[in-house]
């Protein structure tokens, strides 16, 4: 995520270090910098304009703090400015104790109908909502079937619509339908173009005047660049928008829509599409993303999906296992299998602060996600027996499971002595009164010191045994 811009802000601040105080002559030559990494990134050159003054005018006139360098200072008025350009606050969405109707608008080929069905997972999951889905799209070839296949993967019911019938009278019969069912979220997925015209607008103002829609969210893709300002003015001028939905913020996207579009249209990003699975959509939060485009990372974020992912009792059971160094294979499987919910092992580093440059280090070896596909073959290859006590473990069984997960022997013992290295540090840290049992809380003794380990014998002691002193 805004890898590149990242890669630029930091680069340029990283210039600070060792500077005895931000001066003119210091600051204009990061600020140069920082410029280019804005508009190398597509951010709108007035934009780019706007967000340079601001930071230089604040970067000048502050005040010298003792207690943080140069650098650090910067990084804190860069980071305030980017909260301010991308919204300051969050946008919650705006739905009413009835019926409400979330209308999503956007050119062809931006994710709207895809985003229709992670938004419905949303609501249902989060707010607790009703939803329920409405195709509104009749030209694009099985628009309407690809809505309805994404409500049944998700249990959330669609409307059936025709595409022999006009989006207008689909809507009307559609709302008697979830007001009959006691819908209380009509997610509308209207039609779009490749490009802006009067025949799509009229037709969204007529659906947009029979709806009273409590949102109209523009679906615009993170990719797009400083186009994506013209679009997004286009669609707020005739529909005047209420909010924004950035897809396809995982990729190599540049970053540059996110911080224009914001900026220029006037309208708050409400959520941002983080992936294809159909839980990957979260609530723009402006200060967790700026953190993250920081290399500060985005603790809160993490906290919460580990909240979402994580069974209370499960974590409770495998931290006593932990603890009496009965931590299983298979205990770990599930593990792998909770952090793939979270988003991968990639994905949850990246929310962790100072990650992304060193992730960047270690570019060149292999990626977390390669080496646990090899490990989660290494176990699936296992039999129960062998994941419940690795120790059975011998020399036949080890090739077979080498021959099943299509690995070397030497890759399947060094996963097996790095899972038992893993197995001990955790009993360790579970039973130790400074590790993960006293922030937990858990266990006997957690806040205990540990006892001390009896002192080793000499050489001498061993072979003579315990010298005789009468005293």
């Amino acid at each position: 995520m805004f890898t590149q811009l990242s890669d630029k802000l930091l680069g340029s601040i990283k210039n600070l270090r060792g500077q005895g105080r931000l001066s003119e002559k210091n600051i204009e030559a990061v600020i140069k910098d920082i410029r280019m990494g804005l508009l190398e990134a597509d951010v709108n050159f007035k934009v780019v304009k706007e967000f340079i003054s601001r930071v230089k005018e604040k970067a000048l006139g502050e005040d010298v703090i003792k207690s943080v360098t140069p650098d650090q200072q910067f990084t804190k008025i860069i980071f305030d400015e980017l909260v301010d350009i991308l919204g300051g606050g969050t946008g919650e969405l705006n739905l009413t104790s009835g019926l409400s109707s979330v209308m999503l608008v956007g050119l062809q080929g931006v994710g709207k109908t895809t985003t229709c069905g992670k938004l419905a997972l949303h609501l249902r999951k989060k707010l607790k909502r009703k939803p329920c889905l409405v195709p509104l799209d009749v030209y694009r070839p099985a628009a309407i079937d690809q809505l309805q296949t994404l409500g049944a993967q998700i249990g959330v019911p669609c409307f059936g619509s025709s595409a022999e019938s006009s989006p207008p009278d689909i809507l009307k019969e559609a709302t008697q339908w979830a007001k009959d069912n006691n819908y209380d979220v009509m997610i509308l997925d209207t039609a779009g173009r490749l490009q802006i015209d009067e025949a799509l607008m009229g037709e969204l103002k007529d659906l947009k005047q029979i709806a009273k829609p409590s949102e109209v969210l523009l679906v615009a893709d993170a990719m797009l660049g400083q186009q994506s300002v013209n679009v997004a003015q286009g669609f707020h001028q005739d529909l005047e928008l209420t909010g924004l939905v950035m897809t396809k913020m995982d990729g190599d996207a540049r970053g540059g829509a996110a911080l224009s579009i914001r900026h220029s249209v006037g309208v708050p990003i409400k959520l941002m599409g983080v992936g294809e699975k159909l839980t990957a959509l979260e609530v723009f939060h402006p200060d967790r993303l700026a953190s993250r485009i920081l290399d500060r990372g985005d603790v809160v974020s993490l906290v919460e999906k580990a909240q979402e992912v994580f069974d209370e009792d499960e974590a409770k059971k495998a931290a006593e296992k932990m603890a009496k160094n009965k931590f299983t294979v298979e205990d770990f499987l599930k593990q792998l299998h909770m952090m793939k919910k979270m988003g991968g092992i990639s994905s949850l580093m990246g929310m962790l602060p100072g990650m992304g440059q060193a992730m960047k280090q270690m570019k060149d070896q292999a990626l977390p996600e390669d080496e646990m596909k090899k490990i989660e073959a290494m176990i699936g290859s296992m039999t129960k027996q062998e994941r419940a006590d690795h120790k059975i473990l011998n020399g036949s069984r080890k090739i077979r499971i080498a021959k099943g997960s299509g690995q070397d022997i030497q890759k399947v013992n060094k996963f097996i002595k790095q899972f038992e290295q893993a197995q001990t540090m955790m009993a360790q840290m579970m039973n130790g009164g400074g590790g993960l049992g006293g922030l937990m809380g858990g266990g006997k003794g957690s806040r205990q010191a540990p006892t001390p380990a009896p002192p080793k014998k000499s050489r001498l002691s061993k072979r003579f045994g315990k010298p005789k002193i009468k005293i």
